[in-house]
């Protein structure tokens, strides 16, 4: 879509130039910028130009820049160990996006819009990613994505603040993993995504995203019991209402989810 109300697209070479005047917003992939009308737009701002390293792996440590495509992700190589890496397919085909989306889409942008149903919002989540923020004072600060997120279309970015990156530790990519997903039709947006994470030393997480309207996480230091798990998921108080799905059936189709995942996990059934 044509954005007749933009009058110019700064392309910054230093951090120093990524500022916004009243009316500009950071450009990414600009996949959802430009599907519809965006009222008192006058300027972009394109993070692109910056040369962003997509993919950083170190030991410790996977740092995946905000610019980086989800298609550039899709194609990182499982390293030794890494039995959550075919949680990132699954998470990238939730999106039910083709492959000319994947190759202009960011990871940044997705969990930016902070979508209930965005699948890098469940990924990131999942593997309790951390946000990297770019404060506009010139700084830098760190936060959970999962807190990054607070609500549909709301996250913790304060005015003239960037996502700039989002890092994994290589920990989370030794977990077991679990992934069940849920749509009202065979190529609808996601109803519910659960997903659950077993670490080395027993801690499991589950995490619900789509059903609800910000990122969920359940935690526990061990495998729960049936009767743990079910108990948690009633106190979930706020689940998502839109044309994709009722609460109720939001509701009831992650806590069956929920339950299959912890037996997958290694829970007893």
């Amino acid at each position: 879509m044509d954005l007749i109300t933009v009058q110019q697209i700064r392309v910054p070479a230093t951090r120093d130039e990524v500022t916004f005047a009243p009316g500009e917003r950071p450009l990414g992939g600009g996949t959802w910028l430009f599907s519809e009308p965006q009222e008192g737009l006058t300027g972009l701002v394109d993070l692109t130009a910056l040369g962003w390293e997509p993919l950083t792996v170190t030991d410790d440590l996977l740092t995946v820049a905000a610019t980086c495509t989800i298609a550039e992700l899709t194609r990182l190589p499982a390293h030794d160990g890494w039995a959550a890496h075919p949680l990132i397919a699954l998470c990238a085909d939730s999106l039910l996006a083709s492959w000319k989306i994947w190759n202009v889409a960011t990871v940044g942008g997705n969990v930016a819009l902070a979508l209930p149903a965005g699948a890098m919002t469940s990924l990131m989540s999942t593997l309790d990613a951390t946000a990297v923020i770019w404060t506009a004072d010139g700084g830098e600060r760190r936060m959970p994505v999962t807190e990054f997120v607070t609500d549909v279309r709301v996250t913790r970015l304060a005015p003239g603040e960037v996502l700039r990156a989002l890092e994994v530790r290589t920990a989370a990519l030794r977990s077991r993993t679990a992934f069940r997903r849920i749509a009202l039709s065979p190529l609808g947006r996601s109803g519910t995504l659960v997903t659950g994470r077993r670490g080395a030393d027993g801690e499991t997480v589950i995490t619900i995203t789509a059903g609800t309207p910000r990122p969920v996480q359940l935690r526990f230091d061990e495998v729960p019991s049936e009767r743990a798990l079910a108990d948690a998921m009633s106190r979930i108080e706020e689940w998502y209402d839109d044309p994709h799905g009722s609460p109720d059936w939001r509701r009831a189709v992650s806590t069956l989810f929920a339950e299959e995942i912890r037996q997958e996990l290694g829970g007893a059934a």
